[in-house]
């Protein structure tokens, strides 16, 4: 799947939808589990790219020693400022920065990290040459990305209901993008392309997704995801209707309180 360049657009009132509903929902399961892979690294110096609004960073701050430096970076200025508005238990410097151009010299870090934000990479092959270009001899890249969209109840529920609401157009975000990059092959091909001659290490974990209620969950996808442009695009007017369909689809899964569905991700370690 061609991604669009909006695909990568995290702006206006997203950040802050993202942070209060998508990060709860299904990146606060694997965020933890991350930041510990890194500790158990004990590295003194760890670059995070693609840390939207800092759900991995703050746990790294809190679990890394004090004076370790910790550099988090991002594409969109919108998440950065939301990430450091939202602060952290030790100093971390935040920079606005492009996965693909990083500015930063080479051998320059111990540790690279990175949750769910290689899907969004027009050249993952060249990302991940970057990343093995600042990590020193013997440094590690960790990063994840969520398995098929099948296997990720919430997302899928709710990208058929939008294409019931958009039959002509259906917005097709959450399968082309966050879960179209889930082959282990196609990884494996573009950690070599980028130059890590070792096979990486994958492992596929399950977790949970729980939101409060079936609408909770839509708001979460529907404005705190680009899927919100998506659905704007085709009818901004009909934003309030596309979140209620979805709901509803949710709703008619787990009833009209508390959702409680399957999410599962890739989590994959290359060292250099």
């Amino acid at each position: 799947m061609n991604a669009p360049a909006s695909d990568k657009v995290f702006a206006g009132s997203v950040p802050r939808f993202y942070q209060e509903h998508m990060v709860p929902l299904i990146f606060e399961p694997y965020a933890r589990d991350l930041a510990q892979r890194v500790a158990a690294l004990e590295p003194a110096r760890v670059l995070e790219i693609a840390a939207g609004t800092g759900v991995v960073t703050r746990h790294l701050a809190s679990m890394l020693p004090p004076g370790t430096d910790i550099v988090a970076t991002d594409l969109n200025p919108g998440m950065i400022d939301m990430g450091r508005e939202l602060g952290t238990s030790q100093p971390v410097q935040w920079r606005q920065a492009d996965a693909m151009q990083l500015p930063f010299a080479d051998a320059e870090f111990d540790v690279v990290v990175c949750q769910f934000g290689v899907m969004f990479f027009p050249d993952k092959a060249k990302a991940f040459a970057q990343a093995r270009r600042v990590l020193e001899p013997g440094g590690a890249l960790l990063f994840s990305v969520w398995d098929r969209i099948e296997e990720n109840e919430i997302a899928d529920l709710v990208t058929q209901a939008l294409a019931r609401v958009f039959p002509r157009d259906p917005p097709r975000f959450m399968a082309r993008t966050p879960h179209g990059y889930f082959d282990p092959a196609a990884i494996e091909r573009d950690l070599q392309a980028g130059g890590f001659s070792a096979p990486p290490r994958i492992e596929t974990i399950a977790a949970r997704s729980v939101a409060a209620s079936p609408h909770a969950a839509a708001q979460a996808y529907c404005q705190g995801t680009v899927l919100r442009n998506e659905i704007e695009a085709r009818d901004a007017a009909r934003l309030d209707e596309a979140t209620n369909a979805c709901a509803a689809a949710i709703a008619q899964r787990w009833g009209n309180t508390r959702v409680d569905g399957k999410i599962q991700a890739h989590i994959v370690t290359a060292l250099r």
